[in-house]
Parts: structure tokens; C-alpha cells; sequence
């Protein structure tokens, strides 16, 4: 590979890794005292993908040991918004699902950088994320797909 690819592939991925962090931190800072991001993150994930998961999966699925999402879900059962039940297929493990709290709780948290949109979507025209969206969730399918 030549150096102008590399450079251009590396600063692909580094402008998108900053807006990844910039976004974090924006919405962690209006989320409610006590929660934290993977909070956010895993509700996000399980109204995404599905619930009813085991805790084994989504911490795969985050690329985090088990104990972390074992952390990260105690979080989450303290503020009502997730239950953890047993598991029908394996009377062994535990699954995780919603509430309408946690429901709840990801829609406000999106509400809540409504302003910080407002601000983004004056420099930023909406037809042009329309266009970019589709292309990003690509780029995710096919990387999500090389980790496994």
C-alpha cells in the first residue's frame, strides 16, 4: 500500500474516531446523574438489535469482558431500566431485557441533545446527512462483520 492511501484511509478512521468521542461526550454530559454512556449504550443497543440477550452477548457485542457488562447492567437494573430473567434455552445463564423505563430513558436522552442538533443542523444541511448515513451504516456492516 503506498503512503498516500495509508494517509487517507488513517484519516478517515481518526476524523471518524473524533466524532465519536466529541458525540460521546456531548450526550454523556445530559444524561442523568449516575448514568454513564455504556448505560446509554447498551439500552441503545438492545432497542436496536433486540433484548432478551444474555450478558455474555452483549458484552461480546462491546467488545468488553463480562465483567464490565455485569457492572454496566447492575447500573442499568438499579434505575429500572433493564430486568435480568433467566434464561428459557439455558437454565444456566441470565437474559436481559427492556423496560418501559429504559424505553423511556433512551428517548429522553436523545431529546436531550435536540439543542446541540439544532446548532450542528444550521452548519450542517439535513439532505447531506441523508446521504451520509446509509454510507456510514455500511462502512459499520463490514466492520462489524471482520471482527467475527
Amino acid at each position: 500500500m503506498d503512503n498516500d492511501t495509508r494517509t487517507l484511509f488513517f484519516s478517515f478512521f481518526n476524523e471518524i474516531g473524533i466524532i465519536a468521542q466529541l458525540s460521546r461526550t456531548a450526550l454523556e454530559a445530559r444524561l442523568p446523574k449516575g448514568l454513564t454512556l455504556p448505560h446509554f449504550s447498551v439500552v441503545n443497543h438492545l432497542i436496536r438489535v433486540k433484548d432478551g440477550q444474555t450478558p455474555l452477548a452483549l458484552a461480546n457485542a462491546f467488545q468488553v469482558p463480562k465483567t464490565t457488562m455485569t457492572h454496566t447492567l447492575g447500573g442499568l437494573t438499579v434505575h429500572g431500566f433493564v430486568e435480568i430473567r433467566p434464561n428459557p434455552e439455558d437454565g444456566r445463564s441470565k437474559t436481559v431485557w427492556l423496560t418501559d423505563a429504559g424505553r423511556r430513558f433512551r428517548e429522553d436522552a436523545i431529546r436531550s441533545i435536540d439543542p446541540d442538533i439544532e446548532v450542528f443542523k444550521s452548519q450542517y444541511p439535513e439532505h447531506k446527512i441523508r446521504e451520509i448515513v446509509p454510507e456510514l451504516a455500511a462502512i459499520r456492516a463490514l466492520l462489524d462483520a471482520a471482527r467475527d
